[in-house]
């Protein structure tokens, strides 16, 4: 079920937006977050005094972002939206954005309508980003009230930009697992997806249906989403998706597109995960036939196929052959500051991807500051840790060169043992 919803007694920071030309504008916006990294380097060596000054300047090009994204130049917009996803997905702004969320809500909803393939991308990320920093509650919900219409209609529109669907594919399946409040509406969005990853099953009469790479994505980007808010679902939801689904998923691993087969086989090992949970006696009656179609793409030597391709999906299917066989799921421990997080579940595994796949590398920071990210993955409290015991956990530049010049001469004078020694031989 859902989480349950709490107001969030943090308070919002105030600030009137300081006058900027439009050239002013444009050079903030074209510089992106770069200098985010650069103000908390200034903050760390500057201490309180750095750290306001270095505060006080985020905020500032936060605000310019904020108003660029109503600019007339698409380009600026763009660029704005670009830096919000950034700021978000590398730093905690609750503060600054919870008193402005609904202009930044209005923003997007803007670019979402009125604008082109790249800007509603850009612009349904960032609605994810949004959520995500506002957390499980009234706030989000209200964000997400004024998007998901919008979401909704952009995804089932066959004339819509194919990337801008794709995008939106992927936003609502987040944004719904962070901010919808009605489990009655979380089955209604998984219809949405699939009547869409639905059309690449295989026909009744056998045939599979001819779709280009672009309208493969779409459904790929549906599918996944579908399975992450199959994670929230109840018992008797599961049994009922499992028995319409379970049977017609396996001719997806005969799909084309090698990111397809992916999505399907981690999907069936999602589904089989949640049936025993509830019932640790399910049986599947093709279990057999679809072991030996895992296993043979576990072991794939297509020629025709790109040595990457399949290279990631031998990886993939190994894992997936193992769920589905042998009940094991290969276990991956995160590290991040002086804690670790243990991915043993498909269930864990859908849920971190999707948040990663747009918090992106900053998803370390998440874990360890977001509350809400930490509530999701059961991680309790952020942890506080003080500079000096992170200094002293670290190792210096120059003690990491001298580490580098002694294990690379220790190497070098090992591997010269064994090579053959060049030995004069005269002349017969």
């Amino acid at each position: 079920m859902p989480r349950s919803k709490k107001r969030s007694s943090r308070g919002g920071q105030h600030g009137a937006v300081q006058p900027f030309s439009d050239e002013d504008a444009s050079i903030e916006t074209l510089s992106r977050c770069s200098s985010f990294s650069d103000a908390m380097s200034v903050a760390e060596e500057g201490g309180e005094a750095g750290e306001e000054t270095a505060q006080e300047d985020l905020q500032y090009k936060l605000k310019v972002f904020i108003d660029s994204t109503v600019d007339k130049s698409a380009k600026t917009r763009q660029g704005a939206l670009d830096g919000l996803k950034a700021a978000m997905a590398t730093r905690i702004l609750y503060e600054f954005i919870s008193d402005r969320r609904m202009t930044i809500t209005d923003s997007i909803e803007r670019c979402l309508k009125k604008g082109k393939g790249p800007e509603q991308c850009a612009a349904a990320s960032l609605a994810c980003l949004l959520c995500i920093q506002l957390g499980s509650g009234v706030e989000s919900e209200e964000v997400f009230k004024t998007l998901k219409p919008i979401f909704k209609n952009i995804l089932l529109d066959g004339a819509a930009n194919i990337q801008a669907r794709q995008a939106c594919a992927t936003s609502l399946g987040l944004c719904t697992l962070v901010a919808e409040d009605d489990i009655l509406d979380v089955y209604a969005t998984m219809e949405s997806f699939e009547s869409l990853f639905m059309r690449s099953y295989v026909k009744e009469d056998g045939s599979r249906p001819s779709l280009n790479p672009q309208t493969t994505l779409l459904h790929t980007n549906a599918l996944l989403s579908w399975a992450l808010l199959l994670t929230i679902c109840t018992g008797s939801q599961v049994k009922a998706v499992t028995h319409k689904h379970l049977p017609k998923l396996p001719r997806l691993l005969e799909n084309d597109d090698v990111n397809m087969r992916i999505a399907a086989g981690e999907t069936i090992a999602l589904l089989f995960e949640l049936a025993r949970d509830m019932d640790p006696e399910f049986e599947y009656d093709d279990w057999e036939p679809l072991c030996d179609k895992l296993n043979s793409l576990a072991t794939d030597c297509n020629k025709h196929r790109a040595k990457t391709d399949k290279r990631k999906q031998r990886s993939v299917f190994r894992d997936v052959l193992k769920a589905v066989e042998e009940r094991d799921f290969q276990t991956e421990t995160i590290r991040f500051s002086t804690e670790r997080m243990t991915i043993d579940s498909w269930v864990r595994k859908r849920t971190y991807d999707a948040f990663r796949e747009f918090v992106g590398s900053g998803m370390n920071y998440h874990l360890q500051a977001n509350e809400f990210i930490r509530d999701v993955f059961q991680l309790g409290p952020p942890m506080l840790v003080d500079a000096a015991t992170l200094k002293s956990m670290k190792i210096s530049r120059f003690e990491r060169h001298l580490y580098n010049a002694a294990a690379f001469k220790a190497r070098t004078k090992a591997r010269n043992k064994f090579r053959d020694k060049r030995v004069d031989v005269g002349e017969f």
